[in-house]
């Protein structure tokens, strides 16, 4: 009787160890389906890699995702409209009606305001009436808590970001290269602006020539 029990007891045992090692969450999931994930969006700016995803909303509330401007050529601007540096490029220098020459061609245009409350810079009256001032047509989007401003390592205002239509960064730096702002030539020599260059070489469908330079102007008004 001893014996008889032993292949019993075996045959009940495989199936129940069987079933121990089955999983349990994927049940009817192709093991392929189950293990591919969606890539993560990149948390950091990289030149040749795709720019940070981001959801901020404009000065009166409108929310603006950049994923949805995919297929258009991109130009995100630090900005802070108490930023003497600002003011002289907008009113004088490079940055005055380039946003609106750039638009017309169908670039995307978007400004971003990374100070936190409390900082120059920060308050809602005085991007509006900058903008105004400017005769600015795009949003300048808040960016309070800094998250993307520090994706982008965007450290000057204005600093200046150019995303090619399949969503990777092609640029990063000035405007140009007259660090005063005056949009004048720096020392007797040619004013360089990196940013029409590098739209331009979009445009021809080259690789941008010029993909990063360093930024001037005020700090970028983060809250830590």
């Amino acid at each position: 009787m001893k014996s008889s029990l032993v292949p019993c007891l075996f045959l009940f045992a495989i199936p129940a160890a069987l079933g121990c090692s089955r999983p349990q969450a994927n049940d009817g999931i192709p093991a392929a389906t189950a293990s591919a994930a969606t890539p993560p969006a990149p948390t950091r700016a990289d030149i040749g890699k795709p720019a940070p995803d981001f959801t901020l909303k404009d000065v009166d509330g409108n929310a603006v995702h950049l994923a949805d401007s995919r297929g258009k050529v991109v130009v995100l601007e630090w900005f802070n409209p108490e930023c003497p540096f600002v003011n002289r490029s907008h009113t004088k220098g490079s940055l005055k009606g380039a946003a609106a020459r750039h638009q017309a061609d169908g670039v995307v245009w978007l400004a971003i305001d990374s100070s936190a409350p409390g900082k120059q810079g920060y308050l809602p009256e005085d991007i509006r009436d900058a903008a105004k001032r400017f005769g600015l047509t795009h949003p300048v989007l808040r960016d309070e808590s800094g998250a993307v401003g520090h994706a982008y390592e965007a450290t000057n205002t204005p600093h200046l970001f150019v995303i090619d239509k399949s969503g990777v960064l092609v640029y990063a730096g000035a405007i140009d290269n007259s660090p005063d702002a005056e949009g004048e030539s720096p020392q007797g020599g040619s004013l360089v602006n990196y940013v029409d260059e590098a739209l331009a070489d979009l445009a021809a469908g080259r690789p941008v020539r010029t993909a990063r330079t360093k930024a001037y102007g005020c700090s970028v008004k983060y809250g830590s």
